[in-house]
């Protein structure tokens, strides 16, 4: 099981828990980011800045079991789709059955700005983000080490 993290909007603090959460459960942790970034760690991958390099980089990497940490609804899509879990970084878990309301929604964004509207940026983080985030992604890592060790209980 890989933490996979998209390090291209990722929040520092949330980069921070992703690192002492990887550590204490015993995952690697992958981070992956354009060369625009200054990002450092042991497994980091440094990719172009072409739209969603990114994206389809950490979405290569994914494999079942994995959790990837994205802001990125098309990226968390994707991610689903080859077995992992995907997390945001407000805490909230990305699930299959929520896909397709969220894809549209951001679809219909996308139209209205290139339409000429505009849309408001993200709001500033708060500490009560950065608590959101580490309580969502522990609950989820409590989960799947819980579902992980009842698969192999012998009956």
């Amino acid at each position: 099981m890989k933490l996979i993290v998209d390090a291209d909007a990722c929040p520092r603090a949330a980069l921070e828990m992703c690192r002492v959460a990887a550590k204490e459960y015993g995952l690697e942790l992958v981070t992956v980011s354009s060369f625009n970034h200054n990002i450092s760690g042991d497994n980091h991958t440094t990719v172009g800045n072409a739209p969603d390099e990114a994206d389809l980089k950490i979405a290569n990497l994914a494999c079942r079991g994995d959790i990837v940490v994205t802001q990125d609804m098309g990226l968390a899509a994707l991610a689903l789709a080859r077995g992992a879990c995907a997390i945001n970084t407000m805490g909230r878990e990305y699930l299959d059955e929520d896909m397709p309301l969220m894809l549209e929604q951001r679809a219909a964004g996308a139209r209205y700005r290139r339409g000429g509207g505009r849309t408001p940026g993200p709001r500033k983080r708060k500490a009560m983000d950065d608590r959101s985030f580490q309580s969502g992604l522990a609950a989820m890592l409590a989960r799947l080490k819980a579902e992980k060790t009842a698969k192999w209980r012998p009956e």
